[in-house]
């Protein structure tokens, strides 16, 4: 195994860990930094693999929140209904997740130009629902009702889509059905342990039999730099989006697919 791929894993953990929790899809900036780079992975695991990084830098970040929540589970009514929403919100995608993770993989994750289309879509969707007067009618995660968490998820099976971004989908549609901004983020986080968790151990169990030690130590390499990244933006994002809204993240997306659509012309 070359060097090279060495250092283009960590490159691209570390691309991970910066995209996964902010609405810009890591998976599209994962799949396209992979095409100009040459870089291949079996049966395109490390794209998903290495989340498990991300979800390490969650779980660090709100570790002595989650043992606060698991010690109030049996006896705080509140609690007990934030978990059940989060478990509820999950469940779209594992459905939808479990049953087209062939056709996600095989095509979808194979079409660079519908993956910078998206992104450019993604985009300017995500300016209008940014600059549009809402008023939230929920700002704490732990209030959020049932049914509205269930429709978070709804919206989280769009990032099936390679591009769309799972943050961004949970993100936009908790706004639209009146979430202030920080909650949504917050939301997005606790959404991600679940939904990531149930990707990673469906890639891997899916391809038990063609992984190698050489793919092995190509994601521990992209899952260090993955978890660096991501416990930095995890621990800064909800103080910026609740300042500055998501605009940036916005302008970015148009950015980069725009990049991405130019560099595939010249390119191929």
């Amino acid at each position: 195994m070359a060097d090279q791929t060495i250092v283009e894993a960590l490159l691209l953990g570390i691309l991970e860990g910066l995209t996964e929790f902010v609405p810009v899809s890591s998976t599209a900036h994962l799949l396209l930094a992979g095409h100009f780079l040459g870089f291949e992975s079996t049966g395109k695991t490390f794209e998903v693999l290495i989340q498990l990084g991300a979800i390490m830098a969650i779980l660090t970040v709100y570790f002595m929140r989650l043992v606060r929540m698991a010690a109030a589970l049996p006896s705080d009514r509140k609690t007990r209904r934030f978990v059940a929403g989060v478990l509820l919100a999950f469940l779209p995608a594992a459905v939808i997740g479990a049953g087209a993770h062939g056709f996600i993989k095989q095509v979808l994750f194979e079409t660079p130009v519908l993956i910078c289309t998206v992104l450019i879509v993604g985009g300017v969707i995500l300016l209008w629902i940014d600059r549009l007067p809402l008023k939230p009618r929920y700002t704490d995660i732990m209030d959020y009702p049932l049914g509205l968490c269930f429709k978070i998820g709804l919206f989280q099976c769009l990032a099936m889509i390679p591009g769309t971004s799972r943050s961004g989908s949970t993100i936009a549609g908790a706004l639209l059905m009146g979430t202030d901004k920080r909650s949504a983020a917050e939301f997005s986080f606790f959404l991600a342990m679940p939904t990531m968790a149930g990707a990673f151990t469906l890639d891997l169990y899916k391809n038990r039999d063609v992984l190698t030690f050489d793919d092995a130590v190509i994601i521990g390499a992209g899952f260090v730099t993955a978890f660096a990244a991501g416990a930095f933006v995890v621990k800064y994002l909800l103080d910026y989006v609740s300042k500055h809204g998501f605009a940036l993240f916005a302008w970015w997306r148009i950015a980069v697919g725009t990049v991405g659509l130019i560099g595939l012309l010249l390119l191929g």
